[in-house]
């Protein structure tokens, strides 16, 4: 026994399986009872069962005064936090191209919660992302700071932590993918919110405090599960994508880091000739745009972000021809396509993921401009849409825009990057209409006086339907192109062919 114990190669053996999910059968089956899956299970899944070089796997929680033994090894198994690197779609892009940087939060272990050698291993993880240039997955289920730490001499507020600032710094630099499943507060909270981009499943609470510092503020006694749901961060942009549970949002966060890792050369598409009668023939109906965009990306490659917010436009990731896009849309079911506050935010976001993931954008236009109003303006107009005119002028990549309808005003603008002069390719479908705003405002707005001097309300009816009519054959799609305001008018089949070859080089 003596013999054993001293052996170097038994005792590494017997330190690494404390950290393994065999090892902690009762924290594993409580796990699953709440229909959860173990981080080392996700980790797995993740990688496709592939080897993986872990970091830091024999760590344990500064607390070697409090446990000792099997206990402090088994009970603060790797500091509540698997951090590795290893392939993420290796079967697609090859061992090399699909090396990523994982960290796992490890919610059997002291609740996921963020100690003195949790922070250091997801520091050295950070640095290696950055000096390697590779992508972070990051799951952050975890109750925040841990105050349990009691070896810890060298620090009196914890607050030189460095975790939070390199995570951030890294936006724009290195691919940043968080997924959370169950609670996910304070600290991992401000993780998971510096994201790039944000998968969570629906049992997911998000909150930058817990119950405990909640009821400490005076503010009172609350259920964890009430603080943060996702029914409340889906609709305000916290959440960018919304999955059931651990395994869908795994396979989301592994098509979503495939944007990032390159083209495809296996694809398929629907047949285009289909896609001019997904829109209706006359300009007052509306139509489903995310049809109109199944249709035209290859097959089951759309990945669409934050439906449930900022719905006058549709955003997420596609590919064309194998190739990774970000996709900008109007959505004329909501509000006319009309831009809101909330929509302009959103469009926002979706140039921002596009500069930092360097991924060109596709814009489908039909929107009769800003939404206006007392209310919009109310909602923060002038700032939120003057952010995305921001957001387009900082954009280094390109833009390909595809005009299916109207496209008026500034909203129209915003959704080109800023002007008609920012695409590398700007074509219209043939029922494309232009004009400074909407042809009925026009109207209304630069024949008043004509339109009150009418004998009647018939004559001035039939006075407004000529002008109107006039007004649009002004303003369309082939006009605008004589006027080279846009490249081309291309038939709806087209347009595959035509992205593709504006984005040819890239």
């Amino acid at each position: 026994m003596i013999e054993e114990q001293n052996d170097p190669y038994t005792g590494l053996a017997d330190r690494l399986a404390k950290t393994t999910d065999d090892a902690r059968e009762e924290a594993v089956a409580k796990r699953h009872a709440r229909g959860g899956r173990t981080a080392r299970e996700n980790l797995a899944d993740l990688t496709d069962g592939a080897a993986v070089s872990e970091y830091g796997q024999l760590a344990v929680a500064a607390q070697r005064s409090r446990r000792e033994g099997d206990a402090l090894y088994a009970e603060t198994a790797a500091d509540a936090v698997i951090t590795a690197v290893g392939p993420v779609n290796g079967a697609i892009f090859g061992a090399e191209q699909s090396q990523t940087v994982l960290i796992i939060n490890d919610y059997s272990v002291l609740a996921g919660t963020q100690g003195y050698f949790h922070h250091r291993k997801i520091d050295r993880m950070l640095d290696v992302a950055e000096r390697d240039s590779l992508p972070i997955v990051m799951y952050t289920e975890g109750g925040g700071g841990r105050p349990g730490d009691t070896d810890v001499l060298v620090s009196m507020a914890g607050l030189n932590v460095p975790t939070f600032h390199r995570w951030a710094a890294l936006a724009g630099r290195i691919p940043r993918i968080a997924v959370n499943h169950g609670y996910c507060f304070a600290g991992n909270a401000a993780l998971f919110g510096a994201a790039d981009l944000r998968i969570a499943t629906e049992a997911s609470c998000i909150g930058m405090a817990g119950p405990a510092m909640i009821e400490g503020g005076g503010l009172g006694t609350w259920k964890p599960q009430d603080i943060g749901p996702v029914s409340v961060h889906r609709e305000n942009g916290v959440v960018d994508i919304v999955v059931t549970d651990e395994a869908e949002a795994t396979e989301v966060a592994k098509r979503v880091l495939g944007c990032v890792q390159g083209s495809l050369a296996d694809w398929q598409a629907a047949d285009q000739s289909e896609l001019a009668a997904l829109m209706p023939t006359n300009r007052r109906y509306a139509f489903d745009v995310r049809k109109i965009i199944r249709h035209l990306f290859d097959s089951d490659s759309f990945i669409e972000t934050r439906p449930d917010m900022g719905c006058a436009v549709v955003t997420g990731l596609a590919r064309v021809e194998g190739r990774a896009v970000a996709v900008l849309a109007s959505d004329c079911r909501h509000l006319g396509g009309a831009i809101d506050g909330e929509s302009a935010l959103k469009a926002t976001a979706l140039y921002q993921l596009a500069e930092r993931w360097r991924l060109p954008v596709v814009s489908l236009i039909d929107t009769p401009g800003f939404m206006v109003g007392p209310d919009s303006e109310a909602a923060g107009a002038p700032r939120l849409m003057s952010d995305l005119f921001i957001a387009g002028s900082t954009l280094t990549q390109p833009i390909v825009a595809i005009f299916l309808r109207r496209a008026y005003g500034l909203g129209a603008m915003a959704m080109t990057g800023g002007s008609f002069e920012v695409p590398r390719y700007a074509a219209s479908w043939p029922q494309g209409e232009f004009g400074a705003m909407g042809l009925e405002g026009a109207v209304h707005l630069g024949f008043r006086q004509e339109l009150a001097a009418a004998p009647d309300e018939d004559a001035r009816q039939a006075l407004y339907d000529k002008l109107l009519a006039e007004m649009y054959d002004k303003g369309r799609a082939v006009e605008a192109a004589s006027y080279l305001e846009i490249d081309a008018v291309i038939q709806p089949g087209e347009t595959r062919g035509v992205i593709s070859r504006a984005l040819t080089g890239d």
